[in-house]
């Protein structure tokens, strides 16, 4: 696929300063870009690369001011980053297709099924299931009864979605996601056994919503868990019943989350985090990586650590922790002192 860069910066609403008339047929990142390749300039500390690239075209941010000559074409655009994911989309050739139903698909008669779905090699469809139009299911899905999916959703190969749950539209599910798995629920009897509570609740997933590979989100004990619109959840990311996550929230992967936590909108949560049950996490929030979270945390706050706090303190604190050797010494020599 080829374009020129006046073809680019009519895509992207950009500007162009130097060779117009120059080609490209392939995106690079910066410092690997070769001869005939678009790449472009999101992160300060890549600077210096703009000026021996060999990219042919740098897509920079409008208020970039260049300190040498630089060989590539530049084209300007407000946010140079958002411009290059634009351009991802056009050279995206991978993207799911429709591609029909087919014969080793095993689909309930009960079924209610859109125009122009897709359903692969040995995915089933249970019982009272109803699936919108466009939707693309992909080989060895199982979807129980009961289910719900909206128009033009994609389910990858491996996902399991168990009965009662909804999906929304627009949503992509990667492989191997399980949705509606049981809670963990046990209590404990009088003789010390744990005896299994029913989870007889449901997961309920709005509009485009995006559950990277191997996430697991349980089925609420009453009511539902919820997974609001245009929340993104990373890889290997484990939701507790009656969880509900805000809208627009994204969480990276191996984030862990225990049962009837809510989660607000707009939230940034980084890898590996764990958070305990019944707590509430403001909208806004900014959660580092690792971190462990006990309590509640109010609108807007940026926290890390474990246990978590407000991340101004937790760094203040950092620097007396890697010199808690040398209080340590200090102290000693001032008893012998004595």
């Amino acid at each position: 696929m080829k374009f020129s860069a006046i073809e680019i910066a009519k895509i992207l609403n950009g500007e162009i300063e130097g060779d117009s008339s120059v080609d490209i047929d392939s995106l690079d990142k910066i410092e690997e870009s070769t001869k005939g390749s678009i790449t472009f300039l999101g992160n300060k500390k890549y600077i210096p690369w703009v000026y021996r690239t060999k990219a042919s075209i740098i897509i920079v941010n409008k208020n970039f001011e260049p300190t040498k000559d630089i060989n590539a074409t530049l084209i300007r655009v407000e946010d140079s980053y958002m411009a290059f994911v634009k351009l991802l989309h056009k050279f995206d050739t991978g993207s799911v297709s429709s591609f029909g139903i087919k014969d080793s698909a095993i689909i309930s008669e009960t079924a209610k099924i859109e125009e122009n779905v897709s359903v692969g090699n040995y995915s089933s469809i249970g019982e009272n299931v109803n699936v919108g139009k466009n939707v693309i299911i992909l080989n060895n899905v199982n979807i129980c009864n009961n289910v719900s999916i909206g128009s033009n959703t994609i389910i990858h190969p491996g996902a399991v979605i168990y009965k009662d749950c909804e999906i929304g539209e627009n949503c992509i599910l990667h492989s191997n996601v399980v949705i509606g798995s049981d809670g963990f629920g046990f209590a404990p009897d009088s003789s010390g056994k744990f005896q299994k509570v029913p989870q007889i609740g449901n997961v309920i997933i709005k509009d485009n919503v995006e559950i990277g590979a191997s996430t697991t989100i349980d089925r609420a004990t009453l009511g539902s868990t919820i997974i609001n619109s245009g929340v993104k959840l990373d890889n290997l990311v484990q939701i507790g019943h009656n969880v509900v996550i805000g809208e627009n929230t994204v969480m990276a992967a191996q984030c862990g989350i225990a049962g009837s936590t809510k989660i607000g909108k707009n939230c940034q949560i980084g890898g590996h985090v764990g958070m305990v049950g019944h707590i509430t996490i403001g909208d806004n929030v900014k959660i580092n990586g690792k971190a462990c979270v006990f309590k509640s945390v109010k609108d807007g706050s940026i926290i890390k650590g474990s246990p978590a706090f407000e991340e101004k303190a937790f760094n203040k604190s950092y620097v007396h922790f890697k010199n808690l050797d040398k209080y340590v010494k200090d102290i000693e020599n001032l008893k012998k002192k004595k």
